[in-house]
């Protein structure tokens, strides 16, 4: 944490793993749960475009498990620049669409390279349901790990399955926050001005909620996991989106 003008400043890094980058439709999401986060908080934010930074595909060398304990062989990208500004963070949070029942392929790549956190294995089984399979170096009780991910789909259940087994074997589950909103797209492209400013209005009140809290509930989670749209009504909005696709509209 960082001290200035004697006051506790607390810093958050933003990942958005969206290849559409600031045009992304669920870094709309995201911002408006760090202003909530941030209403009545200091916190130094920075957000990062991962598809804008320099990072290379891991090479499975293993090396940052043996001689160079934690660290990249690969030292000419942003790797280890964005490492040390995620261990210095309170506050962690990714955003990014789901594709393909996954994260983007850039964000994967990203991930992959963020091996060099974890601790070396050693053939130890978890220590229990809700323990990172390796266990993460450095680990600071107190930093938070945020996930925001919005899909197409009209519910969240079994969809994101494979992407939260994932979060769960690298962060232990129940040690991170999983933000998830489905339609936000078609929300996003069609629905009303006045309609998105309600729908993101209530993950700002959630990013106060965290801020005093540091979670949310299974209520506040469940709440924000519901559909802008009836299933009635959201059929006729994708008929009208596929129908806007076929004139280039392709925002994420």
């Amino acid at each position: 944490m960082i001290v200035m003008g004697g006051k506790n400043i607390k810093k958050a890094i933003i990942l958005n793993g969206s290849p559409k980058k600031e045009n992304s439709s669920t870094l709309q999401v995201a911002r408006a749960f760090v202003n909530g986060l941030c209403e009545n908080t200091q916190i130094d934010c920075e957000y990062l475009n991962i598809s804008e930074l320099n990072v290379k595909p891991c090479c499975g060398c293993l090396s940052c498990w043996g001689r160079t304990e934690g660290s990249c062989i690969i030292s000419d990208d942003d790797i280890e620049t964005v490492k040390d500004k995620i261990l210095a963070a309170d506050y962690v949070i990714e955003s990014f669409p789901l594709y393909f029942f996954g994260m983007p392929g850039t964000m994967k790549v990203f991930t992959d390279r963020m091996l060099s956190m974890m601790r070396t294995y050693n053939g130890r089984p978890p220590e229990n349901s809700q323990a990172s399979v390796h266990g993460i170096r450095n680990r600071r009780e107190e930093q938070k790990f945020i996930l925001i991910s919005s899909c197409a789909y009209s519910d969240t259940e079994f969809v994101y399955d494979s992407l939260l087994k994932q979060y769960d074997f690298i962060c232990g589950k129940g040690n991170y926050t999983a933000i998830l909103c489905p339609q936000l797209f078609t929300m996003s492209k069609l629905g009303t001005p006045s309609r998105l400013t309600r729908y993101l209005k209530k993950f700002e009140d959630a990013g106060r909620s965290f801020a005093v809290n540091g979670k949310l509930t299974e209520e506040e989670l469940q709440a924000l996991a519901q559909p802008p749209f009836s299933e009635e009504t959201y059929r006729v909005l994708l008929d009208k989106f596929w129908e806007n696709q076929k004139n280039g509209d392709d925002n994420d």
